[in-house]
């Protein structure tokens, strides 16, 4: 199994508020190739509190990639992507926008956002499964992740 050169799990933020879109994704990435650790949270309050550290999650490691919805309860995903892409400390980390939206402005304001791809997840089970085993293949055997 893969690791970061330092010989720990990579580590990944999933941001999402669908119970089924999580538990799939945590199905699929448990079973795959990459040993990692998968963090949830369910909306952009939350996804910011353990960004930063703050309260519940001030002993979180920091996540090696994002995975982001954009229509999230209590603070949207294109704020929660802006913030972290304008905070020092927090955007040479990758965020993948993993969203139902295929709408132009929304592919268009997460790149202008410094997103660092944009993905829409399909609505049929085989596909998406085929999308988190595409983003697992891509964002964690391929890409060279930045460490802290």
């Amino acid at each position: 199994m893969n690791q970061t050169p330092i010989g720990r799990p990579i580590e990944i933020l999933l941001v999402e508020d669908n119970p089924g879109d999580v538990r799939l994704t945590q199905e699929v990435l448990r079973d795959g190739r990459v040993h990692n650790h998968l963090s949830v949270v369910s909306d952009g309050v939350e996804a910011l509190a353990f960004l930063l550290k703050q309260g519940k999650y001030a002993s979180v490691p920091r996540p090696d990639l994002i995975l982001l919805d954009l229509n999230l309860p209590r603070r949207d995903g294109r704020e929660v992507l802006q913030q972290i892409k304008n905070h020092h400390a927090l955007k040479r980390i990758p965020v993948v926008v993993l969203t139902t939206s295929q709408a132009e402005e929304d592919i268009a304001k997460a790149y202008e956002l410094h997103g660092n791809c944009y993905i829409s997840k399909p609505v049929d089970l085989n596909q998406f499964i085929r999308v988190i085993r595409s983003i697992e293949e891509f964002w964690l055997t391929i890409v060279k992740l930045p460490l802290e």
